[in-house]
């Protein structure tokens, strides 16, 4: 999965990039299908073992333009994960009480503590997107919550938090293509928001701020990986194998109980 991690310093070109490419794996949709049942009964293990050490943290964020798979990520990838130790948090519009506050405020209170995994759908990074394509901050100010959100990253890393950022590459035609089946069916209706079209009009706004973002906050403890989405099958595979990965690359072990023998002996 290095093909779809950024290398931090390189400039990043969204453009360049095809949210079509599925070359990485050498698989077949229902192969693929396949692959991430077996990566979902990985991820269960893996996640009753982080919960049971309680010494790592998990911290999941997912970035992507509207209907670029964010929800399902996490209803596909975590599905069998225990919800004991799994939070979701969405971070939309702040409320007035938020914003009486810094912009992190809402956010650091929804990291994950020791033994969970935190996934954020939407997240801090909306404080230097969708506030800079619509001119709520300067381009100086931006650059300053940059330098802001590399400093927060890296503590929490340093405090023992694995920190995975996924931005999830959809093209502009395949957004209308899935914004146009909520339309056409009753039953997805309800996930159809006017405001999806106010927002695609600035499309092109929205890749030149992601490109800026990405490419100021793609650091070595917290690096951006950009996953093609066009293919809803290769976009799970590719998140899955990822977070599976990374929880084995963490050298878990199940933690022995202090037991005193003279107290064990169950009658």
């Amino acid at each position: 999965m290095k093909h779809h991690r950024l290398k931090p310093g390189d400039p990043v070109s969204l453009s360049k990039l095809d949210p079509e490419d599925t070359s990485v794996l050498d698989h077949t949709k229902d192969e693929a299908q396949a692959e991430l049942e077996r990566l979902r009964g990985k991820l269960e293990e893996l996640q009753e073992l982080l919960f049971a050490e309680h010494e790592h943290k998990l911290l999941v964020v997912l970035q992507g333009m509207d209907s670029s798979g964010k929800d399902g990520v996490i209803s596909h990838v975590f599905e069998g994960v225990n919800p004991m130790g799994v939070h979701v948090s969405s971070f939309k519009e702040p409320t007035e009480v938020q914003l009486d506050h810094d912009y992190l405020w809402r956010v650091h209170e929804r990291v994950p503590a020791k033994g969970e995994i935190a996934i954020f759908n939407r997240s801090h990074y909306e404080d230097v997107v969708v506030v800079r394509v619509h001119d709520l901050i300067t381009k100086s100010e931006c650059e300053r919550r940059y330098r802001q959100i590399n400093d927060w990253e890296r503590m929490l890393v340093e405090e023992g938090t694995t920190v995975l950022k996924f931005f999830l590459h959809l093209s502009r035609d395949e957004q209308r293509k899935r914004l146009q089946a909520r339309l056409d069916d009753p039953k997805k209706r309800w996930k159809f928001r006017y405001s999806d079209v106010r927002e695609r009009a600035l499309w092109d706004d929205y890749m030149k701020v992601y490109e800026a973002a990405i490419e100021a906050t793609n650091t070595e403890v917290a690096p951006w990986y950009v996953v093609p989405a066009n293919k809803k099958w290769y976009r799970n595979l590719v998140v899955a194998r990822v977070i599976v990965d990374t929880l084995e690359g963490l050298g878990m072990s199940y933690p022995e109980p202090a037991l005193d023998p003279a107290l064990t002996k169950l009658d």
